[in-house]
């Protein structure tokens, strides 16, 4: 059979795979996400009638961000989704006592698999709607959700919610399929959904440091220690927590790979002695890294790769990740990992290169005297955000050369697992500020708005109009909402890289361009001269 997606920046020839996902995703699973979003459409058009149901509104967040790139190619666990999808659907039908026509409302799924990715050839983004911009803002919009409802699901994991922000989901899934609404009506829906991520950034913001206390520079190690080991991947602070709690007194050393390496900067998880250090890089290094791990492995949120044979047998996955044939660990009991960890080699005593993490905004705030004495006398020129999701497709170098290349007299900001490419060079200090910064994670763009905010104040301007730029890369779903919370802040000037997102037409981009002058990276040389003259 075949598919068409284009949601992350791997697209196949840059415009969508049409045969089989470059990620791994078979045509029946990309049919049977398409299915499940229809189903959350349909869901929505009743529940956003109904008003706030604590089992719908979770089911959305947890059904939206299964579909997020790299998260759940299981197609038996999505077809399980599609029928409670469309039991949630009656529930909320009934209880709303309203009775609503059309083929979204009247949506009702095959009771098979076949028949679910059968019905699913309708349900594309291709067939939502005939003008090309208005389906692109449509898919912007969608994709917004997704990447909000990753972070919603591991602040509701934490036990935070916000009653607008679920509003709003239903609202926008509802939106998407009224055919009457014209272009602009879908700009301010996506912008809508920028302001409510900020939100959502804030809620786990502060749901991490209630929790597990603010961020501090902490040193990270990324050679190896002696004992058996774990090796913990994803996003998810709270489940890291709770492995580190079972495995204590155990004889296994606990380590962090991908966008957990921020983890080691919170007090209430750096106390655990047996959280050693970090392996290996950013997520799309997996197959290559992982053979060389002699522990168990694994998964707590999106971000997996098609495993190889040599550790496919201590892998496992939590949460909403999944892939067919992998062990998945429901609840929070990990003593199946606990066990292949006991049974397998670990690793000797062999140290290697420290890095550093944890400077969220609390600590960087904590130094802004020093800061903005070195901004005001000069020693400070200019500060940089580097980052963003990481990926395999070419022209990603650029983002280290960039780094490599920045005069002295700059700073650089970086999350997400776009850091890999450059934070294990050595950048120095400026009176005793290092010019690396890592503020964490791709959801901790909410510490480096923080961080531009308080700047903006200290120096009475807008944070349009201080030194600093932004240089970010791409490749899925989250970063698209942070994308758009950026623009809901207005901010400008933008590089995006390394390709513009094949969902985005030459209209739409002109209108971003237009309003935010965001543009495409070029080469470095003539980037860096736009910027700093």
């Amino acid at each position: 059979m075949s598919m068409f997606c284009n949601q992350c920046e791997q697209a196949a020839n840059g415009t969508g795979c049409n045969i089989s996902g470059v990620c791994g995703k078979k045509p029946d699973v990309a049919a049977l996400q398409d299915h499940l979003l229809y189903g959350l459409k349909s869901l929505a058009l009743y529940a956003d009638k109904l008003g706030r149901n604590a089992e719908i509104d979770r089911f959305t967040i947890e059904g939206l961000f299964t579909t997020v790139t790299n998260v759940d190619f299981d197609a038996t666990r999505i077809g399980g989704l599609i029928t409670r999808c469309y039991e949630l659907k009656e529930q909320a039908k009934a209880a709303a006592g309203v009775t609503l026509t059309g083929p979204v409302a009247d949506w009702k799924p095959a009771a098979d698999l076949d028949g679910m990715v059968t019905q699913a050839e309708a349900y594309g983004i291709n067939g939502q709607h005939a003008d090309a911009d208005i389906r692109s803002i449509i898919e912007i919009v969608m994709y917004g959700l997704k990447g909000m409802a990753a972070y919603m699901d591991h602040a509701m994991i934490l036990g935070r919610s916000d009653d607008e922000v679920m509003a709003y989901f239903q609202k926008a899934l509802a939106t998407t399929t009224n055919a009457d609404l014209g272009l602009m009506d879908f700009v301010g829906l996506a912008m809508e959904c920028g302001k409510h991520n900020l939100t959502v950034m804030g809620l786990l913001n502060t749901a991490h440091t209630d929790a597990y206390g603010h961020p501090v520079p902490t040193p990270v190690q990324l050679g190896t220690t002696a004992g058996k080991a774990i090796l913990v991947t994803g996003h998810d602070l709270k489940m890291l927590e709770e492995l580190l709690k079972q495995t204590e007194g155990k004889g296994i050393n606990i380590y962090t790979h991908g966008e957990m390496l921020p983890a080691h900067g919170y007090p209430g998880l750096k106390k655990y002695s047996h959280l050693v250090g970090n392996f290996g890089g950013a997520w799309q290094d997996q197959a290559k890294e992982f053979v060389n791990f002699p522990g168990a492995i694994i998964f707590n949120t999106n971000c997996i790769q098609k495993p190889s044979d040599s550790y496919k047998d201590r892998l496992y996955t939590w949460g909403l990740v999944a892939w067919p044939d992998v062990k998945h660990v429901e609840g929070w009991d990990f003593s199946a990992v606990i066990e292949k960890a006991l049974e397998l080699p670990g690793f000797s005593d062999n140290p290697g290169q420290e890095i550093l993490t944890g400077f969220g905004h609390n600590a960087v705030l904590g130094v802004a005297d020093k800061v903005i004495a070195a901004v005001k006398s000069g020693a400070i020129k200019h500060f940089f955000l580097i980052g963003g999701c990481d990926g395999a497709k070419s022209g990603r170098n650029y983002f280290t050369e960039f780094a490599e290349k920045l005069p002295q007299d700059t700073v650089i900001m970086t999350l997400a697992c776009g850091k890999y490419r450059f934070n294990k060079l050595d950048f120095g200090d400026i009176g005793g500020i290092p010019r690396l910064l890592d503020i964490g994670q791709c959801n901790d763009a909410y510490s480096a708005i923080q961080i531009a905010v308080a700047l903006a104040g200290a120096f009475e301007c807008g944070v349009n109009d201080l030194p600093l730029s932004m240089i970010l890369s791409w490749y899925e779903q989250k970063a698209v909402v942070i994308l758009l919370t950026l623009f809901h802040l207005g901010i400008k000037n933008i590089k995006l890289g390394p390709s513009l997102p094949a969902f985005i037409t030459p209209n739409i981009l002109n209108f971003l361009v237009e309003n935010f002058n965001v543009g495409p990276i070029t080469t470095v040389e003539a980037d860096m001269k736009a910027i700093l003259g």
